[in-house]
C-alpha cells in the first residue's frame, strides 16, 4: 500500500488518572484514535501493580496529585521498567524531570495530547520534533 498509516511505535497505554470525567474522556478519545489502552486507574498502587504486572506497555500518562500518592512515585517505577512517562497534570513537577519524557499542561485539547504522543514517539526514534502542541514540555530524558 502506498498511502498507508505509518506504524506507531507507541500503541500501548497506561493512563493514570484519578478524575474520573478526565480519566472517561482520556480513554475515550485515545481509543478513538486507534491506541490500546492497557488500563485506566486512579492509585498509586493500581498503576504499580499494571508496571509489575508484565504487561506490553509503550507510554504511562500520569497526574501527579493521586489519592493515594505522588504521580512521580509512578514515574519512578515506570523508568525502571524502562517504560517512558508522559505527565499529564495541571502542575508539571520539578522533581520528576528524571523519570519522565515531558509534561503537558492541564488543561489541554485531545489534539494537543495526540501530538504529545506523537513527539514522545519521535524523540524515542531520535527524530527531532517539528513542533510542541501547546502546553507541553520536554524533559532531557525519555526513557
Amino acid at each position: 500500500m502506498l498511502f498507508g498509516k505509518k506504524k506507531r511505535r507507541i500503541c500501548m497505554l497506561l493512563i493514570v488518572e484519578d478524575d474520573p470525567l478526565v480519566a472517561f474522556d482520556t480513554e475515550h478519545f485515545l481509543r478513538e484514535a486507534e491506541f490500546e489502552i492497557v488500563a485506566t486507574v486512579d492509585r498509586v498502587v493500581d498503576a504499580m501493580t499494571v508496571i509489575r504486572g508484565g504487561h506490553d506497555i509503550d507510554l504511562v500518562l500520569v497526574d501527579i496529585s493521586l489519592a493515594d500518592g505522588s504521580g512521580i512515585d509512578v514515574a519512578r517505577e515506570a523508568h525502571a521498567h524502562a517504560l517512558p512517562v508522559l505527565f499529564v497534570t495541571g502542575d508539571c513537577p520539578a522533581g520528576g524531570q528524571d523519570v519522565a519524557a515531558g509534561c503537558l499542561a492541564k488543561p489541554y485539547m485531545p489534539r494537543d495530547l495526540l501530538t504529545a504522543i506523537e513527539v514522545i514517539e519521535a524523540v524515542l526514534e531520535g527524530k527531532k520534533t517539528k513542533r510542541l502542541p501547546h502546553g507541553l514540555t520536554l524533559f532531557a530524558k525519555v526513557a
